[in-house]
């Protein structure tokens, strides 16, 4: 197999010395084996050995492992997954030399743009399978190191912490008393990090200046946007195994200034919201945390986005909050809701050449995933009101599949109704106003529905529902 085209060029000894100030940087005295060229060595894990960590044989193997089985497109190189492994057996050795002595340079991110609901694009940069893989390996090392540093307030690409933890962390802060909140926005925040106040933070904490120096060249790699490169300035291109650590460590810094504070907060990744027990106080909070943001952290604050008002109704990661009784309780956000409502249309359009089996599994991987995400909220009548629309949906797809008259008469009998309703019924038109008629409400009813293999959003809900569920009992015939 021809070898990857990626610039590994040596310059100097395999691992040069630096001269390095004493740190404090990393807690804790671990060694570690290292092989030399003529010998083998114990490493002690402080100071400036923090690179040797990352090239170890365990953490490139967790690292390599990580990245097949995340599978994803390949980058600018078209390398596969797959070819992963081959090139390494080919390249290791000359890969970990070019990483250790400083003459490694990343390949250029490839430019994927995706779809956001407001209509605009985010902006994403697939990386190659090989700097995935090193990217990976610096992440594994250095999220033990600054999970000690992060604020219990941060939920964002962190381990064991999710949305869900953000949200009811949110709803015990409101439930104390603060009704007001600042919703803060950063406007295209992984594309306009600075760069030089990044590695300003990160040096704080590592010592290893090679260590450093290589992410400063992944952060300065560039695109190639349409076969052209373009060189990146700032910002930190998502798509990366690094991009999600390195956006939490910049925003430790507006973590720690609001715990400075007191203020209580929760972020997820860059949404923000500050809470205040008052508006004037969180007109304020706005006001100063903005200059500290724009000043201090070189970002830029979406001052129209950027709103202070009272919690009731605020959208936070798909839901929003309502107090009833001085307790704070979630539902889903109305934007959410028609989102949803718009993706159950599509897979239920009557002309979208879905089989019954495709749209069987396609509404329940849907439903089943939607639910398992929103199920904090209060949403039964939700659940309910969509399911009836759903239903009669379904019914308009089965009614306009069954084509003919004659095999309409054969099915609705099939399903139970007399023959002299079934001809009756069978030449009528309009697939929309049958799917809510009496008729086929008997022939697919909601039993037969579900006896056919279908899923509603209410059957799901009701699983998250303590000592409650829905049992659907009776004896019912196959509507498809």
């Amino acid at each position: 197999m021809q070898a990857r085209m990626q610039k590994t060029w040596s310059q100097g000894n395999d691992c040069p010395q630096r001269d390095r100030t004493e740190s404090e940087g990393y807690e804790g005295v671990q060694t570690y084996i290292w092989m030399t060229e003529d010998n083998v060595v114990e490493v002690p894990f402080d100071k400036a050995h923090l690179l040797e960590v990352i090239l170890s044989p365990k953490n490139l193997n967790a690292a390599y492992k990580c990245v097949v089985r995340n599978k994803g497109c390949g980058g600018v190189d078209k390398m596969s997954c797959e070819q992963l492994l081959p090139w390494l057996r080919a390249n290791k050795d000359t890969l970990i030399k070019s990483l250790m002595d400083g003459s490694y340079r990343p390949n250029p991110v490839r430019r994927v743009e995706i779809p956001k609901d407001n209509g605009k694009k985010r902006l994403l940069g697939i990386p190659t399978v090989v700097d995935r893989m090193v990217q990976q390996a610096i992440n594994q090392v250095l999220t033990p190191i600054y999970e000690k540093q992060f604020s219990r307030n941060s939920f964002g690409f962190r381990p064991r912490r999710g949305c869900h933890d953000a949200l009811k962390k949110a709803q015990s802060i409101i439930t104390d008393g603060y009704k007001y909140v600042v919703d803060l926005d950063l406007e295209r925040f992984f594309d306009t990090v600075s760069h030089s106040k990044l590695i300003e933070v990160l040096s704080r904490t590592i010592k290893d200046g090679r260590v450093v120096s290589l992410i400063h060249k992944y952060l300065r790699s560039g695109v190639m946007v349409n076969g052209l490169f373009v060189r990146s300035d700032e910002g930190t291109p998502q798509g990366g195994p690094l991009s999600p650590l390195l956006s939490n460590v910049m925003l430790n810094e507006l973590d720690k200034e609001l715990g400075r504070r007191g203020l209580p907060f929760v972020r997820y990744a860059d949404d923000s919201m500050i809470f205040c027990r008052s508006k004037r106080a969180a007109e304020r909070v706005r006001e100063s945390i903005t200059k500290f943001i724009e000043g201090k952290l070189h970002l830029k604050v979406n001052k129209e986005k950027t709103v202070v008002s009272y919690v009731r109704g605020v959208k936070y990661l798909g839901y929003s909050f309502y107090i009833q009784k001085g307790k704070c309780l979630l539902t889903v956000h109305p934007k959410t809701k028609a989102k949803m409502r718009r993706r159950l249309k599509e897979l239920t359009g009557r002309s979208n050449g879905m089989g019954y089996a495709k749209r069987k599994e396609t509404l329940r991987l849907y439903i089943r995933g939607w639910v398992n995400y929103y199920h904090l909220a209060t949403m039964k009548r939700l659940a309910e009101e969509t399911d009836e629309w759903l239903r009669r949906r379904l019914r308009m797809c089965i009614w306009k599949s069954w084509k003919l008259p004659k095999t309409r008469i054969k099915n609705l009998i099939k399903c139970g109704i007399n023959k002299y309703n079934a001809r009756r019924w069978g030449y009528v038109k309009g697939y929309w106003r049958v799917a809510g008629t009496p008729i086929m409400h008997m022939a697919a009813s909601n039993v037969n529905l579900r006896k056919a293999g279908y899923t509603f959003l209410y059957d799901e809900y009701a699983k998250w529902l303590p000592k409650r569920g829905t049992a659907v009992c009776g004896t019912a015939r196959t509507v498809v």
